[in-house]
C-alpha cells in the first residue's frame, strides 16, 4: 500500500533553504521515492492559515518513507531544512 510523505512548509530563507532542495530530492529518488507535488500553487478551501508551500512524495510503502526519512542522506539534508524554514511533516498510508 504506498504511503506519502507530506510537507507543509513555509520558507523563511530562501537561500539558505536551496541546498535542501538538492539533497532532499536525491535522497528521495535514492529511496524510491516519487513528488507528485513540489510546491505548486495551493487553494486553502478549510481552515488556517494558508500554507506557503505544499511538497507530497509518494513512496512504495510506511516502510520505505520511513527508512527514506531516517536515512543517512535525509538526515543530512534535515537540519537545513529546519534551519530555513517551518511547518509541519507527516507521513500517511494511502488507501
Amino acid at each position: 500500500m504506498p504511503a506519502y510523505f507530506v510537507a507543509e512548509v513555509e520558507v523563511t530563507n530562501p537561500e539558505g533553504y536551496e541546498p535542501y532542495r538538492a539533497l532532499a530530492g536525491a535522497s528521495i529518488a535514492q529511496y524510491g521515492g516519487r513528488f507528485l507535488v513540489r510546491g505548486g500553487a495551493a487553494e486553502l478551501i478549510e481552515g488556517s492559515p494558508a500554507p506557503q508551500r505544499v511538497v507530497i512524495t509518494e513512496f512504495a510503502d510506511v516502510a520505505a518513507a520511513k527508512r527514506w526519512y531516517n536515512s543517512p542522506e535525509y538526515q543530512k539534508a534535515l537540519p537545513i531544512r529546519l534551519a530555513n524554514s517551518k511547518g509541519r511533516a507527516f507521513i500517511v498510508e494511502g488507501a
